[in-house]
């Protein structure tokens, strides 16, 4: 089974912590040069470093600001591309109950994934076709699957991003080009534990009294590591999955209901 990615550029998003930064480590130890995207440029340079050898290369870009996002990815392509492999990630809209969200709630989630996404996307894909070969996965969430309680504005729109990939999916592949979503369960993130906090908060309990709810729930009866997460990316991005397209794969320990 093929699933060295040398001689492959791959660019990250989100990928100064959680399972953005541990995708990046899987790839760039599989062999690919990096390139990660992320608002912060002190963490970007740290990240980058940790990568070891190679052209690694990091853009900071945040997708609060869309125009601002697409004039530096792509001065990027035009300098370092082309690249083989995208991974779509930002970080989940805030929690709360969707009849309580604002009109502008959608709005900037909308912009941050669904429109960040096209405009990485089309960066790249004059690239990929070129070289016949292409990797488009996007980081969602188990919500496209089965809602998530208290993530109204989140449940909505990363169901608009698996459609959109699901339709990209069926353009592409004439040109050796994949798109995939991975759905990651409970992982152990920054984000996670965030919500934690305000979920506890509204209610009046303790952050630890949120998680093992979480847990029972898990029938592996733990939170995921983020590296657990990026194997699955990592395997979806490489020569080895060039005939899985157009899927929703869940990463979740077993927790979703649904086939």
């Amino acid at each position: 089974m093929n699933i060295e990615l040398t001689g492959r550029k791959a660019i990250i998003c989100g990928s100064t912590q959680g399972m953005g930064r541990a995708a990046a480590k899987e790839m760039a130890s599989m062999g690919a040069t990096v390139t990660l995207v992320a608002r912060n440029e002190e963490s970007l340079t740290i990240v980058r470093d940790s990568l070891g050898d190679g052209d690694h290369q990091a853009v900071c870009a945040d997708f609060g600001e869309p125009t601002i996002l697409e004039e530096r990815i792509n001065a990027h392509m035009e300098r370092h591309g082309p690249f083989h492999i995208l991974v779509n990630n930002t970080g989940g809209p805030p929690p709360g109950k969707i009849a309580d969200a604002t009109s502008n709630d959608f709005l900037e989630a909308f912009s941050k994934h669904l429109l960040c996404n096209q405009i990485m996307v089309k960066a790249v894909l004059p690239g990929m076709k070129s070289e016949e070969y292409g990797r488009i996965i996007n980081i969602i969430s188990t919500s496209v699957k089965q809602p998530i309680v208290n993530l109204g504005v989140s449940n909505t729109t990363r169901g608009a991003v698996a459609s959109w990939a699901k339709t990209l999916s069926r353009e592409v592949a004439p040109f050796g080009i994949t798109v995939n979503n991975i759905l990651p369960g409970t992982t152990n993130t920054a984000r996670l534990h965030s919500l934690f906090a305000n979920i506890a908060s509204k209610q009046g309990m303790k952050p630890k009294d949120i998680e093992e709810e979480w847990r029972s729930e898990i029938p592996a009866g733990r939170i995921a590591e983020p590296e657990e997460i990026a194997y699955a990316i990592a395997f979806l991005a490489s020569p080895a999955a060039s005939y899985i397209n157009g899927i929703n794969l869940p990463v979740d320990g077993g927790r979703l209901m649904s086939l």
